[in-house]
């Protein structure tokens, strides 16, 4: 095997692999990723979103092995083994191998999440042992840890944390298949800018010098852009919720099994629900027949939610309030589907800051005063993101806009309404 394979890429252009890259590039599990599309239902909206998370894992190992020589030239990854450094460079590459088809609609249904999937896989054959054949046999747990972010090493913020590199990639990646300008990223001086910094009782993080901090400020301005125009596009949330259906309906049905559905592709557990769905929404979403707005409304216009809010945590009670909300409508179960898309930390901020002086700040949802002002309106540019929707299989006759209400209700109330004989629209 070469010791170096170079890969034409349409974002970065050259993304040069080493040995034990190419190594874990040819095992099944990696090589699947060709056939998961990184966006999901989103090529129905945008017809170019078609990318793989297999081109994603590249990128991202590409921005790993960049991060690293930056880190290499200032002399600072003397602070980090040689052996913490191939493992992040291999969890770049792997870090989505548990993936489920269709982006993260099934975790949203409530299916485990795919990190612990990928962990998973990468103590078993095939991954197992060529793992172990380039690294020894701590490799994999030391990958995982990457994965989880449960690592101690300096570089885990590479992988997961406000700075992880697979941001930086999806987000450059998504703008340019989706043909959008809002993934703007100034990824050269974001690169440039990374530093090890010791923040005390020996503990090193990765964090970012003061001239990087208006890149950083385009990376999260970028990330909200893309989730109000792309990832939260209403015809895109539509098919989502849809699939969504389809899958639990065909699960609990006994015609697929959860384990299936995490070994398949999209192409693959499409053509399964085709010939299983019992909902008969996966046909829809296959012609682009998708549900239409019956309501949608800003996050400003619907009642604060609770402190655990059911739409996002259960997916049971979600579809039980939906087949009520069917029944009073006189529609068929499937017919009327609530969306309420959350990303709790998706303008998130915690990582030291080296100051021009050599002083060291940490950056949080609080900013910095006078300089670092995006993540004092997250939480404003979070909401504004936000849609509540309501899809339905062809318009209504009567007003639903009282479903707003169901927003703000614990789990505990929204069951205690189903329990009652009145109906949720009244």
């Amino acid at each position: 095997m070469p010791d170096l394979e170079v890969i034409r890429d349409p974002l970065w252009d050259n993304i040069r692999l080493d040995t034990a890259a190419l190594a874990a590039l040819d095992t099944a599990p990696m090589q699947r990723l060709r056939y998961i599309r990184q966006l999901g239902h989103a090529f129905l909206v945008y017809p170019g979103a078609t990318h793989t998370r297999f081109e994603h894992a590249l990128g991202a190992y590409h921005l790993t092995r960049r991060a690293l020589a930056a880190l290499q030239e200032r002399g600072e990854l003397a602070l980090a083994p040689e052996a913490d450094q191939q493992a992040a460079r291999l969890a770049a590459l792997l870090h989505d191998i548990g993936h489920y088809p269709f982006s993260h609609a099934l975790e949203e249904a409530g299916f485990p999440h795919h990190e612990g999937l990928g962990v998973g896989r990468l103590g078993r054959a095939p991954l197992r042992e060529t793992l172990e054949a380039v690294g020894g046999p701590a490799l994999a747990a030391r990958i995982g840890g990457f994965i989880t972010g449960k690592s101690q090493s300096p570089l885990r913020g590479l992988i997961s944390g406000s700075l992880d590199l697979d941001k930086i990639d999806y987000l450059s990646r998504d703008a340019l298949m989706c043909g959008v300008p809002y993934g703007a990223v100034d990824v050269d001086r974001l690169l440039a800018s990374l530093t090890l910094i010791e923040v005390g009782e020996g503990r090193v993080e990765l964090g970012v010098q003061e001239k990087g901090i208006s890149a950083l400020e385009s990376l999260l301005f970028a990330k909200y852009q893309m989730y109000r125009n792309c990832y939260w596009h209403h015809a895109v949330r539509s098919a989502t919720c849809m699939f969504k259906r389809a899958v639990l309906a065909t699960v609990r049905a006994g015609e697929l099994t959860v384990d299936a559905i995490a070994d398949a592709t999209d192409d693959g557990l499409t053509e399964r629900l085709l010939a299983r769905d019992p909902s008969g929404l996966a046909r829809p979403v296959r012609e682009r027949h998708l549900h239409k707005r019956a309501l949608d409304l800003p996050a400003s216009e619907v009642p604060a939610e609770p402190a655990s809010p059911w739409l996002r945590q259960r997916p049971d009670l979600l579809e039980r309030a939906e087949d009520r909300l069917a029944d009073e409508l006189r529609l068929n179960h499937g017919d009327i589907l609530l969306d309420f898309p959350s990303n709790p930390t998706m303008l998130a901020v915690d990582l030291p800051l080296r100051t021009r002086n050599g002083s060291v700040e940490r950056l949080t949802g609080e900013g910095r005063t006078g300089q670092f002002g995006l993540p004092r309106v997250a939480t404003e540019l979070y909401q504004s993101a936000r849609r509540f929707r309501v899809f339905t299989v062809r318009p209504l006759t009567r007003s639903i806009d009282s479903v707003r209400e169901l927003v703000g209700m614990t789990a505990a109330e929204l069951e205690h309404r189903l329990g009652e004989t009145r109906g949720l629209l009244s």
